[in-house]
């Protein structure tokens, strides 16, 4: 504890950030083996030694689920790494995903106050590194769980429906999580590749989560199998949390977007990700190959999409976006990455209009866009400066595969099928605790807010359980629920009886 006694000071931790080990651009542009190798135990020890133990963490409050950051890192410098994973895993079950995909630049890192003179400390990359030893270990956080009886219904597998799954499970639920894809995991098996996010990981952390008594049923549609009325009447749950994400695809509705050889990143990703296209023919999905490939978009899915056409062999492989670089919503490591493997950028441009050939073998494909150059001019709602179409700057921008990746919406089924309450944008309407219009149903992450980060939707589905646990009476602060009526007002004038 003496290194702990000595109060530390910008000045007297290691200046210099331990660099990640990656692989080399032209080699790993034609493969889908993960980028960036991983902290080895020297580097690791190193960047736990910039950390200044702040008193008053400004990183624990910058993240959605509230990592005690000084703590697991004050474990690392100490050696013990098994009680660094014990002190993540308090209240984040998945270190090795998030430590790969959390945007911990706007996060926890964005606030680290090393950060105003310095680098900040690398908290991603020290939580991966924690993540990734428990699995090479083999460790679990697997506690002393005592049955309640109750049941609860996680429809969809992503990370919203696993965090809520794990405290769920924690609390003594019997729970069972729905799937509609062939394996769990939501959009981080469908949606983020190999090279960013290895399926090895993601199946590890989920591993975990089974361990905690978690059952999963892949290759189920819930509101086309049965619908949450149905789950919660005839099927015996005592409460449904539903985190199915916003996976619908978004198109600008121009011209020449039915032509072959057009298609969204979902799909594009979906393809290769989950139904293992990128290994055809020994997998058999097929997926349009170009050899010049033009991106619409430029946020971290877009550069997903880049970086796997890439990887497929296309020739030339262009960004095509309506800001300039300085607005790009990706990752700064991300965008870096992209243009480190050759990735040309087209800043300032949108397209109009998708072009075909009209005669010929290839007829009905695309041979190209017409994009019109863009200013900025005053900024926009979103705080970004809005663009503006250029008079007369038309151009024709040869392509042969075009891959619309400029965000999504709400997947519509649950919505179809159940009474449950939408907002405007046909995203779920939920309460402060994300309880919805239906009694005994929660909901959480992309479906209720739209598309955001990883962690930021497990923090929701921590909260949705937390609010799961009122309902349900396993809060000691709901012993004495308020009333109306003499009906719980959290049961919203529903009655729950339990037949002896």
């Amino acid at each position: 504890m003496a290194s702990a006694a000595k109060k530390k000071t910008v000045r007297t931790i290691p200046q210099l950030r331990a660099a990640m080990p990656e692989q080399d651009a032209g080699q790993r542009s034609r493969n889908f083996a993960e980028v960036a190798c991983g902290y080895r135990l020297e580097d690791a020890l190193h960047e736990a030694e910039r950390c200044l133990f702040c008193p008053d963490p400004a990183c624990v409050a910058g993240c959605p689920v509230s990592i005690d950051i000084p703590g697991f890192i004050r474990r690392i410098s100490a050696k013990d790494f098994r009680g660094a994973y014990d002190v993540i895993t308090a209240t984040n079950l998945l270190p090795a995903i998030c430590g790969r995909v959390c945007p911990q630049e706007s996060q926890c890192e964005g606030v680290c106050p090393v950060g105003e003179t310095l680098e900040p400390v690398a908290i991603g990359r020290l939580e991966r590194w924690v993540g990734d030893k428990a699995i090479a270990e083999g460790w679990s956080s697997a506690p002393h769980i005592e049955p309640n009886g109750f049941k609860v219904g996680i429809v969809g597998s992503g990370p919203a429906g696993m965090a809520c799954a794990a405290d769920m499970a924690k609390a003594g639920c019997e729970v069972t999580v729905y799937e509609a894809f062939q394996e769990p995991g939501g959009v981080l098996k469908y949606g983020i590749p190999d090279f960013r996010l290895p399926n090895a990981v993601i199946d590890a952390e989920i591993e975990n989560l089974r361990r905690l008594g978690v059952n999963f049923e892949c290759n189920t549609l819930v509101g086309r199998l049965f619908t949450l009325e149905q789950m919660r009447d005839e099927m015996g749950y005592d409460a449904v949390f539903v985190g199915t994400g916003a996976g619908y695809p978004s198109m600008m509705g121009i011209p020449g977007e039915s032509l072959n050889g057009v298609l969204s990143a979902n799909e594009l990703l979906t393809r290769c990700n989950l139904m293992r296209a990128r290994e055809f023919p020994q997998y058999d999905t097929p997926v349009p190959v170009g050899r010049r490939v033009a991106v619409i978009g430029s946020g971290n899915t877009a550069m997903d999409a880049l970086r796997v056409c890439l990887r497929l062999g296309a020739e030339k492989v262009h960004c095509i976006y309506r800001r300039s670089r300085a607005e790009s919503p990706a990752r700064a490591e991300e965008l870096h990455h992209a243009e480190e493997e050759g990735v040309e950028f087209h800043w300032l441009t949108n397209p109009v209009e998708i072009l075909g050939d009209a005669e010929g073998g290839r007829a009905g494909n695309v041979k190209g866009m017409r994009c019109v150059r863009m200013a900025l001019g005053e900024p926009d709602e979103s705080g970004r400066r809005r663009p503006l179409p250029v008079a007369g700057s038309e151009f024709e921008f040869p392509a042969d595969v075009v891959v619309f990746a400029i965000g999504t919406n709400a997947n519509p089924i649950i919505g179809q099928t159940s009474k449950i309450r939408l907002d405007k944008r046909g995203y779920i309407e939920t309460d402060a605790e994300l309880a919805t219009s239906m009694a005994g149903v929660f909901a959480g992450g992309d479906i209720v807010t739209g598309a955001a980060t990883v962690i930021e939707a497990m923090g929701a589905g921590r909260k949705a359980a937390r609010g799961i646990k009122r309902y349900l009476g396993l809060d000691p602060e709901s012993a004495s629920p308020e009333r109306l009526f003499g009906i719980p007002v959290s049961e919203k004038n529903f009655a729950r009886i339990r037949a002896l």
